[in-house]
């Protein structure tokens, strides 16, 4: 069984706007740095000016494995 290429699953997908995810998430434009339309940093002080208890922190990683089978950290 073969696996897809990253172009292949790359190209499968359709990307919604940063702002719009944003958005569903509760988060104001004011905070949010654009980096183009599909990616963005949050500033911090929505942190500060959150009156909501604190969160958990979510670590997102990936391992893409090269054709030898090791594994190879990309994010």
């Amino acid at each position: 069984m073969g696996y897809k290429s990253d172009i292949e699953i790359a190209q499968e997908c359709t990307m919604s706007p940063i702002t719009e995810i944003a958005e569903k998430a509760g988060i104001d434009e004011k905070y949010l740095e654009q980096y183009g339309k599909y990616k963005a940093k949050i500033d911090y002080s929505l942190l500060k000016e959150s009156d909501k208890p604190n969160g958990k922190l979510i670590l997102v990683t990936a391992i893409n494995p090269t054709p030898a089978g090791e594994g190879k950290t990309t994010t």
